[in-house]
């Protein structure tokens, strides 16, 4: 009878801590993806393509803002061409899904392009991490919609 009580005490115990350490991972995992939301950022805004390179799966597919559809070495490319004079994310949140993780935002910049033609972007966009075998997280998706206001 004492054995039953202890273990009906000791029971939502243990599973209140499974849940709080199952939630501190999960705030883990939002602030990593979110860095590297950030690195990447920073890789657009100093013409950086190593530094997001790592981030891309090899496998990695990207719909802009007007539908085109490219990969992981069309971005690096976009990364190393597009010269940015203002670069800024808003409302960055991340969705966590065991192994995938989802991130939104916003993105507010000027420009010029690959051919020199100046920009004015305001975008929305959505980027599917998925955590790899070795432990790192990277982009496998990202898309981009326009705003318009």
């Amino acid at each position: 009878m004492k054995e039953s009580l202890i273990l009906s005490l000791l029971g939502p115990l243990l599973f209140a801590s499974a849940a709080w350490f199952q939630t501190q991972q999960m705030g883990g995992t939002e602030k990593t993806v979110a860095a590297l939301e950030e690195q990447w950022l920073q890789a657009i805004k100093t013409n950086s393509p190593d530094l997001v390179s790592p981030l891309l799966a090899d496998k990695f597919v990207s719909i802009s803002e007007f539908g085109k559809v490219t990969g992981k070495v069309d971005a690096l490319v976009d990364v190393k061409s597009i010269k940015w004079s203002r670069a800024e994310y808003s409302d960055l949140k991340v969705a966590v899904f065991y192994d995938t993780a989802i991130a939104t935002g916003g993105l507010k910049g000027t420009g010029t392009d690959a051919s020199a033609k100046l920009f004015d972007l305001n975008i929305r966009w959505t980027d599917t991490w998925v955590k790899m075998p070795n432990g790192k997280w990277q982009c496998v998706a990202s898309h981009a919609s326009a705003v318009s206001m």
